[in-house]
């Protein structure tokens, strides 16, 4: 008998309601999950999940239900997971993207960035202001130096290469910038949660 490692909206909806036990765990950066996220859902940063995944295995209890934006992380992050142990985990299909598509409610938690009234951008937002702003000065570049224009191409391929393997290189790495990440991130709030030592609001 197969495991099933993913389920989409409604039948997530229906395990929330039913099962107070499941916890909903946020892969996203900081910046994403402030900007909009499922009530009660705990933020464990992907990066995160690594570096404290000995810690996460001992002390997870009940079901966790893992989602990002589109499904990606979520993924990669079921993935190392069970690898490790971990068996009761399942992820979202479509992450985000899909709950809000399907008019599921979503909190906020977003603050200016420190300093400033400006909101953090998501994830994907930051993708395409970098990708769109490579193209553009590469296609301007192209006026006095044509080579450039092959860099607008590579833009293009790469963003290609996204959409079909469901992966973004360039997301990954605007998300190791100190921008997307939080010094406030408190492991031991998130283990708390993982056990079961602070009830879903």
């Amino acid at each position: 008998m197969s495991v099933k490692t993913s389920i989409d909206v409604p039948a997530a909806r229906a395990l929330i309601a039913a099962d107070p036990g499941v916890l909903v765990v946020d892969v996203r950066t900081p910046g994403e999950f402030a900007s909009a996220h499922i009530s009660g859902a705990v933020n464990l940063p992907l990066d995160q999940v690594d570096t404290h995944l000995r810690r996460i295995v001992a002390d997870a209890g009940g079901t966790m239900l893992l989602i990002c934006q589109s499904g990606g992380r979520a993924t990669r992050a079921h993935t190392t997971l069970t690898r490790a142990g971990l068996v009761d985990v399942v992820v979202l299909e479509g992450g985000m993207n899909a709950w809000t598509g399907a008019g599921a409610p979503t909190t906020s938690t977003s603050c200016p960035i420190p300093g400033t009234r400006a909101r953090r951008w998501g994830l994907e937002r930051q993708v395409r202001l970098v990708a769109g702003g490579i193209v553009a000065t590469s296609v301007l570049a192209s006026i006095r130096w044509p080579q450039a224009r092959f860099i607008a191409g590579f833009v293009g391929a790469g963003l290609t290469f996204a959409a079909v393997t469901d992966t973004c290189a360039m997301g990954m790495a605007l998300a190791k910038l100190p921008y997307n990440r939080t010094r406030d991130f408190d492991i031991d709030a998130v283990i708390a949660r993982l056990r079961g030592g602070e009830a879903r609001p």
